[in-house]
């Protein structure tokens, strides 16, 4: 058995713990944390067997080699790099020996080249893990001035079924304005408010994620798959885009909540204190909304400052965070420090949930690991080959399998594949049109499928199983009535 098949076992291993949290009795946040580090050990010890590289052969051949060329590109581009800066440094340097240059053309090279890809991996997850707890931070520091309040009184339906309509439909274009991650968290907060029964809270819950996740798919700002075809020319025009996938966008939530209004019947319980008429917050009127509006700015800023400074959106998240931090110091300054609790964001960051930030870590890990050693991308070729290049059948297949695996290695590897050419190929064509939606939605059948759902399952401790047994159905509906009405309006098979 090759190490490149105990890499999966291991991926498949640790997911089953994952999902069996309860039955195997540790948390998931553990066997996230496994599976990603022993991938990337894996590859660390026996590199040759994903890179397909002879050590025993100097970097200039192995830069000609032709089976590294056709089989990994990128180590054939960067081996391609250290020859021609080798190259440099001997002309420069009349002390280098030939026997120098053969020691850094082996091993050191190999390993270089994992750290590399590491480092770029661990850049992207650090991006997602700081603007995660950016918006955590934000949102809990609003909640700790009962700013949510300000949404919650203008929501006086007490029925299961209108709630769930308004809840949903609020969080579809709130996640397009914002996006898909900031939205599901701001919106747990506002339910929290709303709903007591914990049951309940996690039927709305599992809608938020399907609300969240569509709405994002039809924003260009709205999901980091999206993001990444408007940055990279495959989507670039935003009106376009908007347009085409907002009617499809819109099934796959409407479709979802029909289906729910069939089978749901009753009125929630409001938890104790948090009734329409409540003042018990320790902030007064004025600080409640000026943080309210400073946090929901803060929030709205992120989407502003990448398209203005093309930075990566945790930085405007942490200066967003940064800003509403002084403030919300200056506002409390002159009050004591037991009644400074919840009110601060030094006291908030205390009441972060690691775990679900270790989880996040590790399976993100375990994804980049998959994805640096090429089994993303050939799961992408054997899709390509399989389906007949069918643009239908291979998009509606990533977006099934986003929900088990992270979506935007998915995308990386169609865009990779498919250069933007002619036909349904072309900038703003169909295909691309289709992989937004697809990628973005799919991730909602399983809740660890999508930023979204992750967020959302450590912020109510969301068992993965109840959430297979009781959404997964509606998101899948959703998910293909979305398909189905694209078809209908622009495309035939």
């Amino acid at each position: 058995m090759g190490v490149g098949a105990i890499m999966i076992i291991v991926f498949i291993v640790g997911y089953l713990a994952i999902v069996f949290e309860h039955q195997v009795k540790f948390d998931k946040a553990a066997s996230a944390l496994l599976i990603g580090m022993i991938c990337w050990g894996l590859y660390a010890v026996w590199p040759s067997d994903f890179l397909k590289a002879d050590e025993n052969k100097t970097i200039e051949q192995l830069a000609v080699d032709p089976k590294i060329n056709e089989e990994n590109k990128p180590f054939a581009n960067y081996l391609k790099e250290e020859v021609l800066n080798k190259s440099i440094h001997h002309n420069d340097s009349a002390q280098v020996t030939s026997a120098e240059m053969h020691e850094t053309s082996t091993s050191e090279t190999v390993h270089h080249y994992i750290e590399h890809g590491l480092t770029h991996h661990i850049f992207d997850i650090a991006g997602i893990l700081f603007f995660l707890l950016g918006a955590m931070a934000i949102v809990e520091v609003i909640d700790g001035h009962d700013g949510f309040s300000v949404i919650t009184r203008r929501i006086s339906t007490l029925n299961k079924v209108k709630l769930l309509w308004v809840v949903s439909i609020l969080t579809f274009f709130m996640s397009a304005a914002l996006d898909n991650l900031t939205t599901a968290i701001v919106m747990i907060s506002v339910l929290r408010k709303l709903v007591d029964d914990k049951q309940t809270r996690w039927i709305f819950g599992g809608f938020i994620i399907i609300a969240a996740n569509s709405g994002g798919a039809w924003s260009p700002i709205g999901d980091v798959t999206t993001t990444m075809l408007w940055n990279n020319g495959q989507l670039p025009d935003s009106g376009y885009l908007m347009g085409h996938l907002f009617v499809p966008s819109l099934m796959c939530l409407v479709l979802p909540l029909i289906a729910a209004t069939i089978f749901m019947r009753g009125n929630v319980n409001r938890p104790s204190g948090t009734e329409l008429n409540d003042e018990t917050s320790r902030a007064s009127n004025k600080e409640k909304n000026v943080v309210f509006i400073l946090g929901l700015a803060g929030l709205l800023f992120v989407p502003v400052f990448k398209s203005v400074t093309h930075l990566p959106p945790f930085m405007g998240m942490m200066m967003s965070l940064g800003i509403v931090w002084v403030v919300t110091e200056l506002i409390h300054s002159k009050k004591q420090m037991k009644d400074k609790k919840g009110l601060t964001i030094v006291s908030v960051l205390r009441k972060i949930d690691t775990s679900s930030v270790l989880f996040f870590l590790g399976i993100l890990m375990a994804v980049a690991a998959l994805q640096e050693v090429g089994h993303l991308a050939q799961a992408a070729k054997i899709l390509d080959s399989a389906l007949n290049q069918n643009i239908y059948s291979i998009n509606i297949s990533i977006g099934v399998l986003s929900a088990i695996i992270d979506n935007v290695p998915l995308v990386a590897a169609a865009q990779g594949m498919y250069p933007v050419s002619t036909g349904v190929f072309e900038a703003n064509g169909m295909f691309w049109q289709l992989l937004a939606y697809c990628a973005g939605t799919g991730g909602s059948i399983l809740i660890i499928g999508s930023a979204a759902g992750v967020a959302v399952m450590g912020l109510e401790k969301i068992d993965f199983l109840w959430y297979v047994k009781r959404v997964s159905g509606y998101a899948l509906l959703g998910y293909g009535g979305g398909v189905v009405t694209y078809y209908l309006m622009y495309g035939n098979l």
